[in-house]
């Protein structure tokens, strides 16, 4: 089907690899128990639309030239971990504030407000998503094993592999939002909880940057 071979088995690595965690399905999952579905959708867009220029790109050989050029491919990538520690920094920020106000809860709604609306989730997700030189080359490096060589429009086999993978993406995003929504209610009613998750996405932030600092 329009070049694309083992499609059953393609199937199955896109639902292991949506699965794996990573800073997109985290930040979303972050924005829906904090903000609400809506702004989780937000968020979820903005991965959709980095995923689809970085398949893009794939597609266009952008991972050759970034596999070619250690230095291109260290300016991204470093770029992408100091963004990743400037969320994380931002995580723990507010964890230690929530600590010190967990207990007067009317100035620590009124302290919460301006944060929420300086965030732009759509942004955020977007930039996270876009600088991962990794992704690119690991675009190429799955997908190119299910495409038929002998197939004579192979950027259409590209695309078809990248709908069923932003399907798969959908589907999940999706549950990790309305999940976090439940979240949001158990985080308003334990504001102790609530801190040490926020503190925790911190960290995994931090542990992102540096295994995207260190990528070869």
């Amino acid at each position: 089907m329009f070049g694309v071979v083992h499609l059953p088995t393609y199937l199955a690595g896109v639902a292991l690899i949506v699965l794996l965690p990573g800073p997109n399905s985290l930040y979303v999952l972050s924005v829906a128990a904090r903000r609400g579905v809506r702004a989780g959708y937000t968020a979820a867009a903005g991965v959709f639309c980095g995923d689809t220029v970085l398949m893009t790109l794939s597609a266009a050989g952008v991972a050759s030239l970034l596999q070619a050029n250690a230095v291109l491919f260290g300016i991204v990538k470093y770029a992408g971990a100091g963004y990743l520690t400037w969320l994380a920094i931002g995580m723990m920020r507010a964890a230690r504030q929530m600590w010190r106000t967990r207990r007067e809860r009317q100035r620590e709604e009124t302290a919460a407000e301006p944060v929420a609306a300086e965030e732009r989730p759509y942004r955020r997700a977007l930039v996270v998503s876009l600088f991962n030189p990794k992704a690119i080359l690991f675009f190429v490096a799955f997908f190119v094993q299910f495409v038929d060589p002998g197939y004579a429009y192979p950027a259409l086999s590209f695309v078809v592999l990248g709908a069923f993978a932003q399907v798969a993406s959908v589907l999940y995003l999706s549950a990790l939002i309305f999940g976090g929504t439940r979240l949001a209610a158990a985080f308003r009613r334990r504001k102790r909880l609530s801190a040490t998750a926020t503190s925790a996405a911190g960290v995994l932030f931090l542990g992102f940057a540096v295994k995207l600092s260190l990528a070869s």
